[in-house]
């Protein structure tokens, strides 16, 4: 899972670690069910690691609602990259 190895470096503790790779799979549920191209096997990796940045840089602003950052991930990718 590409989150994973991006938060070993942080300096976020293992609750909010165990939250933000939950808020991932959500994030990324939420691609696959939309019918995006950026779930094919030709984008998907580059789709989740954005994704899995993003996540990581709100929650370092201090964003810590799961859900909150899940639709920001989607929107940020949506935005950039659809």
């Amino acid at each position: 899972m590409p989150i994973v190895p991006l938060l070993a470096q942080s300096a976020f503790d293992p609750e909010t670690i165990e939250t933000l790779v939950s808020v991932f799979e959500a994030a990324w549920r939420k691609v696959e069910q939309s019918g995006s191209k950026l779930a094919s096997p030709a984008y998907k990796r580059a789709a989740q690691e954005l994704i899995a940045k993003r996540i990581i840089e709100m929650a370092q602003r201090g964003e810590r609602d799961p859900n909150e950052l899940a639709e920001d991930a989607v929107s940020y990718l949506d935005r950039s990259y659809a």
